[in-house]
């Protein structure tokens, strides 16, 4: 079973189905993701028990699955990730030091209401040379800091960005389309565990894949807990949050993304997140 977030005139509504078949009963009106995870696992729980019998009605639009959560992002949690900001930054001991630190790199990625769902467009920024999409396995969190579901997520980067100067990472990271969530949420019971999901990300270009790989989440230095430990130490998340946990997949120094690139990033039993890519914003002065 997940959890699927939907709109059709104007209304958004939660919606049972499976990572496979999509969306096919709702759930009640009043029952919405903010107060499932506005509290413990136990609320969460009781909300997902909610009898689901209406139909989805016909051409209802998939919406990213957050709302009033923040999306917030840890950084350098795999080798591969270590080795890639080795390449792009002019400062790689920073890197090299946060990989082995008992501190996790964690930031701010985007609110909610401004993540991309499957099917929608994520950006590029128009200032950047060098861009590239991060597929990463998705915490969701509840207020209380328990994790009751995993969701997917692409932490798109400017590396040509984020590799001149670690001080512009939130340039890097946060900006229009920069955050793609998707396309549901599988509640912890129904998902595969963390050590046997495997991540892949395919890019394709004019019809023609230029990009296919795959890595074990178990790759991950931390653990879920451990992050969502850090996460929580001195902040608070009313409606919940999600978090991303890093990636484990780069492409090579000499790719980069370009408009019309399609992107495709399953995990195992969580489905795939399917985006587009357009450039946004401007390269200079207006």
């Amino acid at each position: 079973m997940a959890l699927w977030r939907i709109e059709w005139n104007g209304k958004v509504r939660l919606a049972r189905g499976t990572a496979e078949a999509g969306p096919q009963t709702l759930f009640p009106a009043h029952i919405t993701l903010d107060g499932m995870l506005g509290g413990d696992a136990a609320q969460f729980e009781a909300a997902l028990s909610a009898s689901a019998v209406e139909p989805v009605p016909t051409g209802a639009r998939l919406l990213a699955p957050v709302s009033g959560q923040e999306v917030w992002a840890a950084g350098v949690t795999y080798e591969r990730s270590r080795e890639a900001r080795r390449e792009e930054s002019k400062l790689p001991d920073q890197y090299e030091r946060v990989y082995d630190a008992e501190r996790p790199e964690v930031f701010f990625k985007s609110a909610g209401r401004w993540a991309r769902g499957t099917g929608h467009a994520v950006g590029i920024r128009a200032d950047s040379t060098w861009d590239v999409p991060e597929p990463e396995l998705g915490l969701v969190v509840t207020a209380c800091g328990d994790i009751v579901g995993y969701t997917i997520g692409n932490d798109m980067s400017s590396r040509s960005i984020e590799g001149e100067n670690a001080l512009y990472l939130p340039q890097a990271k946060y900006y229009t389309g920069s955050c793609a969530i998707g396309p549901c949420i599988v509640p912890l019971g129904e998902a595969p565990a963390v050590r046997d999901m495997i991540i892949g990300l395919r890019i394709v270009r004019g019809g023609a894949v230029i990009f296919d790989d795959t890595v074990a989440a178990a790759r991950m230095k931390r653990t879920p807990a451990e992050l969502v430990d850090w996460l929580f130490r001195a902040q608070q998340f009313p409606e919940g949050v999600v978090l991303l946990t890093g990636t484990g997949l780069v492409p090579a120094g000499n790719f980069t993304l370009a408009p019309g690139d399609e992107i495709a990033i399953a995990i195992s039993g969580l489905g795939v997140l399917r985006n587009t890519v357009e450039r946004v914003g401007r390269a200079g002065k207006r």
